[in-house]
């Protein structure tokens, strides 16, 4: 009798483009597509178990668990992280944007123009502890923290006055306002952050099969081409 193979179970907040998104109702974006090609190499099937929580962080205390095997969900590393889990090398390094309508702010070129006015961040993004040191400084006037979901109400509110300015990832940033043309990531580079796959502490087993089959697909090109297709290189 055969024996089943069980799944590669991908812990994943979606949507978060271009990490993770729907298409027509169906799971895509580099994460998605990335830890495709990881299970393959493998040998395992791949299962994506959506992450629904209001808080990012709260998705370790999902992966110590046992709700999935890994965390693929444009996932940065902090000192914090890396206590509740052990990551993989990272696969990509990016830093926190700034984006504001600029029809309501045409003078806000990036944080140092943000003095009176309010940011708008997820709930356990590593872009809060930048904005409310922001306004400890007194360079802005405070935080709105939205659900982790919420982020695309994050948006609207540039526009409606419920906050001023938004701060997430470079990559997400510029998709989510790619169709909003009074919406301008005006500053990159807020941060380095790298990004990385998270498995659960002392799985030492799983993190090095993870980080063989990574560098397989880097050194045959996937990683190269789903990250020039999805991440812009």
């Amino acid at each position: 009798m055969a024996t089943s193979v069980a799944p590669l179970r991908v812990g994943s907040a979606l949507p978060d483009p271009p990490f993770e998104l729907l298409d027509a109702g169906k799971p895509t974006g580099f994460d998605v597509e990335f830890t495709r090609e990881l299970a393959a190499r493998l040998d395992r099937p791949w299962q994506l178990v959506p992450f629904t929580g209001s808080d990012f962080n709260e998705i370790f205390t999902a992966l110590r668990a046992g709700a999935f095997d890994c965390i693929a969900s444009g996932t940065t590393i902090t000192p914090e992280r890396a206590g509740l889990a052990d990551f993989c090398s990272p696969y990509f390094t990016s830093g926190q944007s700034l984006a504001v309508d600029v029809a309501r702010h045409p003078n806000v070129r990036g944080v140092d123009d943000l003095a009176g006015l309010t940011i708008g961040v997820q709930r356990g993004n590593t872009s809060a502890p930048i904005a409310e040191r922001l306004v400890a400084d007194g360079k802005a006037a405070g935080v709105h923290l939205y659900e982790y979901h919420q982020i695309g109400q994050a948006i609207d509110d540039l526009s409606t006055g419920r906050c001023d300015a938004v701060m997430k990832l470079a990559p997400v940033l510029t998709w989510l306002v790619r169709d909003r043309p009074h919406v301008v990531v005006v500053q990159r580079d807020l941060s380095r952050e790298e990004i990385a796959i998270a498995v659960r502490a002392g799985d030492r087993a799983l993190r090095e099969r993870i980080e063989e089959a990574q560098r397989t697909l880097e050194a045959d090109g996937t990683l190269g081409r789903l990250t020039a297709t999805w991440l812009g290189g």
